[in-house]
């Protein structure tokens, strides 16, 4: 199984300010890895360098040449002011392909439309996207990501601010385009509880510490324990793992399991 991204004694930051170091982890063809982390702790900081907008400050990130990334950006970070179409919306995934100034061509649309049908909302394509509800909007940006034909589709804060139904119907969307698909997915979420149940690794960024491994590396009481400074308890319910505070401990900042 050939890597896609190496990471190898990787310092990361921004100017001469350090944020992470010596991270050492690869994303090989057909992983899913959750990358996960409270705000401000380096998610971000690996994302953008992954992404090539960011530098590292010292070791090496290597992207295999040409590598095509399904970029599926925060909802919140995207301001639609101007009235646009959700299958208006998916084509801008092929801008790269169809160039500036230039018209989609019919092949562009066919590809819009089987990438909305994909996700489950072909009957949405003449929908104003500002209309749409809060999963809805995910699954057209999850289109656009996927029109491109992407070798990995990286998904950040994919259900930030959705309700219980939206986030298990999105999880349950980005897990069957992974299996049904083999798509490589990185997708970075600072909701521990959510992403676990759902992804084959997970990446556990903590004030300036770094773990990697597979579900059950990461999902018990020692590794979390001593990763988020206090006692935790890791259960089982319904057969989802859930991380809890250990009764008597106060969470303090601690509230981002």
């Amino acid at each position: 199984m050939s890597d896609l991204v190496t990471f190898d004694q990787a310092r990361l930051g921004y100017g001469r300010r350090a944020v992470l170091t010596d991270i050492s982890f690869s994303i090989p063809k057909g992983d899913f890895l959750g990358l996960v982390g409270p705000n401000g702790a380096g998610k971000t900081t690996i994302l953008r360098t992954i992404l090539g907008s960011l530098r590292p400050l010292g070791g090496t990130v290597e992207v295999t040449p040409g590598l095509r990334f399904g970029y599926v950006p925060q909802r919140d970070s995207l301001s639609y002011d101007f009235p646009l179409t959700v299958q208006e919306v998916v084509l801008m995934g092929r801008y790269d392909r169809i160039g500036l100034g230039r018209r989609p061509t019919a092949d562009d649309r066919r590809l819009a439309t089987l990438s909305l049908e994909h996700v489950g909302i072909a009957s949405l394509a003449a929908r104003q996207f500002a209309d749409l509800s809060g999963g809805q909007k995910q699954r057209t940006l999850i289109a656009r990501a996927l029109v491109g034909t992407p070798d990995i589709l990286v998904l950040d804060e994919p259900t930030n601010g959705m309700d219980l139904v939206s986030t298990i119907h999105i999880l349950g969307l980005v897990r069957e385009l992974y299996e049904r698909d083999g798509l490589t997915v990185l997708m970075v979420s600072h909701a521990l509880n959510e992403v676990a149940n759902y992804v084959e690794r997970i990446a556990l960024v903590m004030e300036g510490m770094f773990r990697i491994g597979s579900v059950d590396e990461i999902m018990n009481e020692p590794t979390l324990s001593k990763m988020y400074g206090i006692p935790v308890d890791v259960e089982s319910m319904n057969g989802h793992r859930i991380v809890l505070a250990r009764r008597g401990v106060s969470q303090g900042t601690h509230d981002h399991a």
